[in-house]
């Protein structure tokens, strides 16, 4: 007699919720059982905190919630929580980064696996609380793993993704999940928030002080002075440094790996590292970021359905750079275009821009590029924009003469 196999056990099923981002960010906190959230609010991160807030005050989340007095002290608190074996989490923006500039710069060399949102907004002077990529941007060189997010869902999964990335052992750096202020921010949108049970078994264990931690029973010091008389020298220095720039440069496997798992365990898939959007055939391209990337998409479609060979690459992860695939993504193009919502005024375009013409060093001929600013201070960038995007990448595409750059906004 055959033997009787017994069903197997149902899938969890997912709850649906119509969210903005900044609460579609708290979901995944919770989800992510954080043992410890520093918070103080700002415009247009605020939500976020008050989000949380209530999901302790209500049970939901069973973290500790430390209300201090500005966000300085935020990643103070959260260091020492960390260094203790806590996994933690906060959010900010704008001049609240700028306050917490110098904890943030000592987090990435202590190898302290936080993870903390930017609702990315525009930075002063002029006076501005409107979402823009600057904050976020000029924060970009001090170590922390850059993710930026398309739309609500993608905040949710990616801020889960984020832990499991920054405790991998081969990273073991703090991550930063930045969403656009006021689009993300205060969009609502369908979220699929996933079981409980799935994400405990998708992240496992904590294990975030293994290697250097507030421990009785293995002391150290943390943070040690390096150089100078009596000190270890400056090679201690540079072992520091170099390991900091490995952590980010393994980052760049392990932030395709997890999204690659998490793709298989939940059904939803994000691009870990860059998108290309109707890429195949295309002889000339437009390179997005965060939110915007929803518009140009509809724009491309458009200009495929006149028969333009136009493509779209998305950067998910900013840094560290991917530099490799996007020169991939970009080696047949005759020309692209890149949008950017922030400035790089040293060089008079975007950052992302920038990054996208030194990453094409490594393709076999020159492609000529242009820089395109837009969205700055909450300034909306519609497919009409991103048609005129289009022309003159196509424009530059026929002639090779890449013009100034050019200021989405500057009439609107």
């Amino acid at each position: 007699m055959s033997a009787v196999l017994a069903p197997k056990p149902a899938k969890a099923e997912s709850k649906l919720v119509v969210c903005d981002g900044n609460e579609a960010a708290a979901w995944a906190v919770s989800l992510a059982n954080v043992d410890m959230v520093a918070v103080y609010p700002i415009t247009p991160q605020s939500s976020l905190v008050e989000y949380l807030a209530k999901f302790i005050a209500d049970g939901r989340l069973g973290a500790e919630i430390v209300d201090v007095e500005g966000e300085h002290s935020v990643l103070s608190v959260l260091q020492g929580a960390c260094l203790a074996g806590a996994r933690t989490y906060t959010a900010s923006c704008g001049p609240g980064l700028a306050f917490m500039f110098e904890p943030y710069l000592r987090t990435p060399g202590m190898r302290l696996p936080l993870v903390m949102t930017i609702v990315t907004r525009d930075t002063l002077t002029p006076q501005s609380v409107w979402g823009g990529h600057q904050d976020a941007m000029s924060v970009r060189e001090v170590g922390w793993v850059q993710m930026y997010c398309e739309s609500v869902q993608e905040v949710l999964d990616t801020t889960i993704m984020a832990y499991k990335i920054a405790e991998h052992h081969d990273v073991m750096l703090p991550v930063n999940i930045c969403h656009d202020g006021n689009y993300l921010s205060f969009g609502a949108a369908r979220c699929e928030l996933p079981d409980q049970a799935e994400v405990n078994a998708f992240l496992g264990e904590k294990d975030v002080n293994w290697h250097v931690a507030l421990d009785p029973q293995r002391p150290m010091a943390v943070d040690p002075l390096t150089g100078g008389a009596g000190g270890p020298g400056p090679s201690a220095f540079v072992r520091y440094r170099k390991g900091q720039c490995s952590g980010m440069q393994n980052s760049l496997k392990v932030i395709t790996d997890m999204h690659e798992e998490w793709g298989r365990r939940f059904g939803r898939s994000h691009a870990p590292l860059i998108e290309s959007y109707r890429m195949d055939g295309a002889d000339y391209a437009i390179v997005t970021i965060g939110s915007m990337t929803g518009a140009a998409k509809d724009a491309v479609d458009a200009a495929r359905a006149r028969g333009e060979k136009v493509g779209l690459v998305k950067v998910k992860t900013y840094r560290p750079f991917p530099a490799e695939a996007l020169a991939s993504a970009l080696a047949q193009v005759k020309a692209f275009g890149v949008v950017d919502r922030s400035v790089s005024f040293g060089w008079n375009c975007g950052p992302l821009f920038q990054d996208a013409i030194t990453a094409m060093q490594c393709a076999p001929t020159r492609i000529p590029a242009m820089s395109f600013i837009g969205g700055l201070a909450g300034a909306d960038l519609t497919v009409t924009h991103f048609e005129r995007v289009i022309g003159r990448t196509k424009e530059l595409a026929r002639d090779g003469r890449p013009a100034a750059t050019v200021w989405l906004n500057e009439k609107d």
